[in-house]
């Protein structure tokens, strides 16, 4: 393991061996050590047929070893990180703004009229809300999001890489905002249920 220091910031890289051709990549490899380092970086060196494998294998134990920041230097992996990344964040506003708009468009609107918008912008937080937590909640991606701050970059070793477009993940705590989406979601199917029996109990 190689490190490189910069004011406050270490950042190591591993290069773990590529497996052979038709290997199935170790499922005991020892995971990548978060003492004393704060970022890690996804080395772009493709020195077999498998090096996309081992590139997602290098990424995966950096979102679980939970390092600060994770440089991603191959650009395919990095593009659908950013990718996966952006859809979940979707889904998190949609789920709030459209809980949002199912609670307070009865406040706006007349009762006669509020639940043509009220309840389809319910259901559509509930969906959102639901499909996050199936695909996404579980995920240690989720707690990553893509840094564009061009002041904490400079402050990163992308210097020292081969790539002009690295895609740099930033961990955040999404504790709180998870709470939000749940909370409005979860109003938001009170709120749908409750006004589902009042239009259709006999």
């Amino acid at each position: 393991m190689s490190t490189w220091a910069s004011g406050s910031w270490t950042c190591s890289t591993r290069r773990s061996p590529t497996p052979t051709a038709g290997a199935a990549l170790p499922s005991t490899s020892p995971r990548v050590s978060l003492s004393a380092t704060d970022c890690y970086i996804v080395h772009e060196i493709y020195n077999g047929e498998n090096a996309q494998d081992q590139f997602e294998y290098e990424l995966e134990q950096a979102l679980e070893a939970q390092y600060k920041y994770i440089v991603i230097e191959p650009t395919r992996i990095g593009d659908e990180t950013a990718r996966w990344i952006t859809v979940g964040n979707c889904l998190h506003k949609t789920t709030v703004l459209a809980g949002t708009a199912c609670l307070f468009t009865p406040l706006a609107l007349p009762l006669d009229y509020s639940h043509y918008i009220s309840l389809p912008a319910g259901v559509l937080s509930l969906a959102c809300c639901t499909l996050y937590g199936i695909s996404w909640q579980f995920d240690p991606c989720c707690k990553y999001q893509v840094e564009y701050d061009a002041y904490k970059l400079s402050r990163l070793p992308l210097h020292t890489l081969t790539s002009s477009t690295p895609v740099v993940l930033v961990r955040k705590d999404d504790l709180h905002r998870k709470r939000l989406h749940n909370t409005i979601a979860l109003a938001a199917l009170v709120y749908c249920v409750k006004k589902i029996y009042e239009l259709y109990a006999v």
